[in-house]
């Protein structure tokens, strides 16, 4: 049962990084109707240009505290320059979601091409100080654990805030509803869309900074996550931030949960699902969830 429970524990962390993914994804769909496989690789930018600051100011652990929001802040510059020069024509002419989809995946080879070009395809790791893992209940919980944590929660929350009661929350509400009638009533879609690739690509960049903490950084570290990103988003219902938030937080603990093997299995244990397959089970739950629940677990909408 301490075993269970610790990975319950591992879960809600790896959980908080795909929410913070996922809630960046279900914004573009729900209002911009993009399904947006370069965002994975966007993920991995801004995990990757945190890494660059944080080199840069040296050795201090303090420094990844700032590395980090400049990754972010650099990562939504990035993500605004590709919208002026991408997907803005391609919202002008009208594109199918298939071209736009084909598009975001050409989109995802050249960031993720890009990264390798400047930083290699080696791992690398953040400068961090070492801090012993703290016991609560019997349970190992990591320093950075706690900090995934607790910053999803901030970030979610704010997410939820802005959203929920502020104008432009209510204006991005309102475009993924009908963004013809919202454009007729006088919203500023191009204002809207602003503040989506905003939020988006923050949430990404501070996720991959996320994971960065929690194991080494890859050049293909955003491409291995994007199917759980997406299992989120389908299993929470498409276009629902929060119902993504939510499919997250079940993949996550289903993933490593779905390791759990004890030891009074004896032989039968050979058949136990290895760490290495546990993405695999994001992918089986969005396809059962697509073959019996299309819609999702909560609706479609916010």
């Amino acid at each position: 049962m301490q075993e269970l429970l610790q990975l319950g524990v591992d879960g809600i962390a790896v959980g908080s990084i795909l929410a913070l993914a996922a809630v960046g994804l279900t914004l573009t769909f729900g209002i911009l109707r993009l399904s947006n496989f370069a965002h994975g690789d966007l993920l991995t930018l801004g995990a990757y240009i945190a890494f660059f600051f944080n080199r840069l100011f040296g050795e201090a652990g303090w420094s990844i505290w700032l590395s980090v929001p400049l990754g972010c802040i650099v990562t939504v510059a990035i993500s605004l320059l590709i919208d002026q020069i991408l997907w803005k024509n391609l919202r002008r002419q009208k594109a199918t979601p298939t071209a736009t989809m084909i598009a975001s995946l050409g989109m995802a080879l050249v960031l993720r091409n890009m990264i390798i070009l400047i930083w290699g395809a080696a791992p690398q790791r953040y400068n961090l100080p070492t801090f012993e893992a703290v016991k609560i209940f019997g349970l190992l919980i990591t320093r950075n654990g706690m900090i995934t944590i607790g910053l999803a929660g901030i970030v979610i929350f704010a997410i939820y805030y802005l959203l929920q009661n502020t104008k432009i929350g209510k204006a991005m509400r309102a475009v993924a509803d009908n963004p013809e009638l919202a454009k007729i009533t006088g919203i500023n879609v191009d204002r809207v869309i602003f503040w989506t690739w905003v939020i988006s690509a923050a949430s990404a960049a501070l996720g991959g900074c996320m994971f960065g903490l929690k194991t080494n950084l890859g050049p293909n570290m955003g491409w291995s996550l994007i199917l759980p990103i997406f299992a989120s988003m389908i299993l929470g219902g498409i276009g629902n931030p929060y119902g993504a938030i939510a499919g997250a937080m079940i993949i996550g603990l289903a993933q490593e949960v779905s390791t759990y093997c004890p030891a009074s299995l004896g032989d039968l244990a050979r058949y136990c699902i290895g760490t290495e397959y546990k993405l695999g089970v994001g992918l089986v739950i969005m396809i059962l969830v697509l073959l019996f629940r299309p819609q999702g677990l909560f609706k479609g909408t916010f």
